[in-house]
């Protein structure tokens, strides 16, 4: 059997209803937001999370597929939304980062990967002077609805970006990019491998294309991602107070 973890995740196992778990401490952040200038959002957070950061994709396999992030900082593994160890509270904290240390996971037994995904967690949480997340009839304590909640939902959420990943690349709206930091906040730096939907194609779109843009919802992401980029000048002034900073 084999699970390949997200980013961020070192080693995932299915969770069964009879283990138990210590969790991190409310507030608690998992390593990878020290290292890491981007994180996945889902298709429910642009609608808040275009007001916090730049929003863009990325892609691990040369314009096939796309994946949309929140931008967190604007050189390798920078986050500058991060106050000694806490995540900025003034801000949206995307569900990739308050979902941990769980996820969904697709299994692969025999080479072939199973169309059902199952919910794992981080090894290293699972403890036997933890708590029980399912009493001994197998449903679930109150501890955790909450978190299997959330787990579902942005489950669902990852599938309805992964729909419009893929339109907007059928579609070809998007275009890759690049970012120049000013020298004044630390070294020119320059940001690329992201993209971003190319305003003026949308004008070009047959009928049916704009149609189904909006009805699944895609047009007004597309308008939340577009104005978004314009935080890539509040990014760059937390860039400049962070090098600041004594």
């Amino acid at each position: 059997m084999q699970i390949h973890p997200p980013f961020g995740y070192s080693e995932i196992v299915p969770l069964q209803k009879g283990q138990k778990l210590r969790l991190p401490a409310p507030g608690t952040l998992p390593d990878f937001c020290s290292r890491a200038n981007a994180v996945p959002i889902s298709f429910s957070e642009f609608g808040v999370a275009y007001r916090d950061y730049p929003l863009a994709f990325i892609s691990a396999d040369r314009g096939k597929t796309f994946v949309p992030v929140a931008v967190l900082g604007v050189a390798g593994s920078e986050n500058l939304f991060l106050r000694d160890g806490q995540w900025d509270r003034s801000v949206h904290v995307p569900a990739y980062v308050r979902r941990y240390p769980f996820c969904m996971a697709r299994v692969t037994l025999g080479a072939v990967e199973q169309a059902d995904r199952v919910i794992c967690v981080e090894k290293p949480y699972l403890s036997e002077d933890g708590e029980r997340m399912f009493d001994d009839d197998g449903a679930p304590l109150p501890r955790w609805k909450a978190i299997g909640e959330l787990l579902q939902q942005y489950e669902a959420d990852l599938d309805r970006s992964r729909e419009m990943c893929a339109i907007l690349a059928d579609y070809s709206l998007l275009e890759g990019f690049t970012v120049q930091v000013s020298p004044t906040v630390g070294g020119a730096t320059t940001l690329d491998g992201l993209y971003r939907v190319e305003e003026r194609k949308l004008e070009f779109l047959n009928a049916a294309q704009h149609k189904n843009l909006i009805r699944k919802g895609i047009m007004g992401r597309i308008y939340g991602h577009l104005l978004s980029l314009g935080n890539f000048t509040r990014l760059l002034d937390r860039k400049g107070s962070a090098v600041k900073s004594p």
